[in-house]
């Protein structure tokens, strides 16, 4: 359908944005570690010591990046994929594409996601009506604007292409002189 979201590039896309994401926070939050490490150098007069304590750091400090990144990608990747799926499930199921899809997507995505949380049954119950509520609440923007560019974008394919069958012939150099050609003809 016209405007539904390829559900691959998303994810990719939205993987890619986690990754850098939970990297990035891992880098900054280890900037308080870095500073210990630097302490314990300042106190310790041995040269072999000093540099294993920041080997030791730097190997450190580089898995906790790596481990922010990989799982900021799963999380950000999946709540993707599964975002951008049930929103085209929901525009081919109800055969119209319009924002109560993504407002749908965003509220079962968000309170999905909420149920996964950690904690009591009464604490995921809250965290499913809170995803329910903050998903809709944030998507239903978002769904108008994604509305609103698809219908813009469709507006100049059709300024561009203006074929009744939507095919590629461009009215413009030598096919627009054809055209003109023909119609001078016929008259």
């Amino acid at each position: 359908m016209a405007g539904t979201v390829n559900v691959g590039t998303a994810t990719v896309i939205g993987m890619f944005a986690g990754m850098l994401y939970g990297g990035s926070k891992e880098a900054s939050a280890s900037v308080s570690k870095d500073a210990e490490v630097m302490l314990k150098l300042g106190s310790t007069p041995d040269k072999r010591e000093q540099y294993r304590l920041m080997r030791d750091a730097m190997e450190k400090r580089f898995l906790r990046v790596a481990r922010g990144s990989i799982v900021g990608g799963v999380r950000l990747g999946m709540f993707t994929a599964a975002f951008c799926t049930l929103q085209n499930l929901l525009s081919e199921k109800r055969g119209v594409h319009d924002v109560y899809n993504v407002v749908g997507a965003g509220s079962a995505t968000a309170a999905t996601f909420g149920l996964i949380l950690p904690g009591s049954l009464l604490w995921r119950t809250r965290n499913v009506v809170l995803g329910s509520v903050l998903g809709a609440a944030v998507c239903f923007p978002l769904g108008w604007l994604q509305l609103k560019l698809v219908e813009k974008a469709n507006e100049e394919r059709l300024a561009a292409f203006p074929n009744a069958d939507g095919s590629k012939e461009a009215k413009s150099g030598v096919g627009a002189a054809i055209d003109r050609l023909e119609e001078n003809l016929s008259k």
